[in-house]
């Protein structure tokens, strides 16, 4: 069901109270949402809260009945805001010298009081119409925009340029343009699926779909119907005939994240379906050719679960043609400031934070974090900072981690080692004050003054 287009909104402001209900019930007999407004000074209020297709701006208000000064300040006033506003004016016939000189300060037409209901009907609609091009080249800039970044950046939210990082991208660019099975393996929260979606973007199949599928929140009753569909009836809940994610990936990509998840009965399903490269529907005895191109991943052991009995060899043959093994964040750790500032951006933006950037002394906790849970962890640690911090910039107590911080190893230096006996113990204590001063013998006068002089 299509839904019907939102109608036209008008912000009419005029003194003349006769006048703007004239106009409302005119432009309201043509489906067009109308706001009429006496006051002038209200205009920056209006146009804070909401946006408007066409203004109706009078030039002379009862302040100032004939120079137009006050129609022209409120013009002037409405394209600082909106550069994009389409402004129509209104003016009696001996003003139409000044009207023009109004176009040429940006006002998209204007009307002559009294008005002639077809003329004032037409150059709204126009106006309308005007405003809707606006639109529609604003939304093509920001495509164009959209795809040029993309394009400036190869691997889009694959953030990196560490050695490790850069193997990987070596490897997406290697495989993509084939058709062969790929195997991402690696920790959870690397991110495995950003990498798989990286192939298919790059595969002769990218105009098609791209199906995710997460192996380990599928159970066994539920497992063929999801992937290989069912028939109205096969089951109690079965009120339709549903292709399953095989069908519907069929052209594309199929990702199987967690397939070191599956119990030894469902690798054997699937393993039939991938040398067969058909499916057949719950409650049905026809089979359906389908053409994917397959990527799994897991973060398990799958070798040796092969030498345990708990991994089928000929599934782990079919399905690692390549293998990418994404690397650990504790294994590109240049690559950390990059992503936090990608975070904090994303972050503050969101809960409309003025967060501006890291301390250096934040940036190196970050460093030697052991980051267990990987990049989300880190996107986690970020978004509870922007949302917990008072400051414009991430300060060290702003990261509170349940493991400890190593402490650099590459210093000597008494004041490097005091701060981050002082950052450890800050840490332990999830910022107390009193108890981080406890635990280092100092007074809580003296544990401020040293925060203050290592910027903690």
């Amino acid at each position: 069901m299509t839904q019907s287009p939102q109608p036209a909104k008008i912000l009419m402001i005029d003194d003349d109270e006769d006048v703007l209900l004239a106009a409302k019930m005119l432009l309201k007999k043509q489906n067009y949402q109308v706001i009429i407004e006496k006051n002038p000074n209200k205009i920056p209020f209006l146009l804070n809260n909401d946006t408007y297709d066409v203004i109706l701006l009078d030039m002379n208000f009862s302040k100032d009945i004939t120079s137009g000064k006050e129609g022209f300040y409120w013009l002037e006033k409405i394209l600082e805001k909106d550069p994009n506003a389409v402004v129509i004016l209104i003016t009696a016939f001996g003003d139409v010298e000044m009207a023009v000189k109004a176009l040429k300060q940006g006002a998209t037409d204007f009307i002559l009081k009294p008005w002639q209901n077809e003329k004032l009907i037409a150059t709204v609609s126009t106006a309308i119409r005007l405003r809707q091009s606006y639109n529609e080249v604003d939304k093509l800039r920001k495509a164009k925009e959209l795809l040029e970044e993309q394009i400036s950046k190869p691997f889009g939210e694959i953030i990196g340029e560490s050695p490790a990082i850069k193997e990987v991208f070596t490897l997406i660019d290697k495989v993509a343009k084939t058709d062969a099975n790929v195997l991402i393996l690696g920790e959870n929260g690397t991110g495995k699926e950003l990498i798989a979606r990286a192939i298919h973007q790059r595969s002769l199949r990218h105009n098609n779909s791209f199906v995710a599928v997460d192996m380990g929140a599928i159970t066994e009753t539920l497992f063929e119907s999801e992937l290989f569909g069912h028939k109205k009836g096969a089951f109690t809940d079965a009120r339709e005939d549903r292709p399953g994610r095989f069908e519907l990936a069929h052209g594309g990509t199929l990702f199987l994240d967690e397939i070191g998840n599956l119990s030894l009965n469902l690798q054997s399903k699937l393993l039939s379906v991938l040398q067969s490269r058909q499916v057949t529907r719950v409650g049905s005895n026809q089979p359906i050719p389908v053409d994917i191109r397959l990527i799994c991943a897991t973060n398990m052991p799958l070798y040796d679960m092969v030498k345990q009995g708990t991994f089928r060899q000929d599934l782990l043959y079919r399905i690692n043609t390549v293998e990418i093994h994404v690397p650990p964040l504790s294994d590109r750790i240049e690559d950390i400031p990059l992503l936090a500032d990608h975070y904090l951006k994303v972050y503050a933006r969101r809960y409309n934070k003025p967060v501006v950037g890291i301390t250096p002394g934040a940036m190196e906790k970050l460093k030697r974090y052991a980051w267990p849970g990987n990049i989300r962890e880190l996107q986690h640690a970020i978004e509870r900072a922007v949302i917990m911090t008072d400051s414009d910039m991430l300060q060290e107590t702003d990261f509170l981690f349940s493991r400890p911080v190593a402490a650099s190893a590459e210093t000597l230096n008494l004041d490097e080692v005091e701060k981050a006996a002082i950052a450890k113990a800050l840490n332990l204590h999830s910022g107390n004050i009193s108890k981080a001063a406890a635990e280092l013998g100092l007074t809580r006068a003296s544990l401020y003054r040293r925060m203050e002089k290592y910027g903690l």
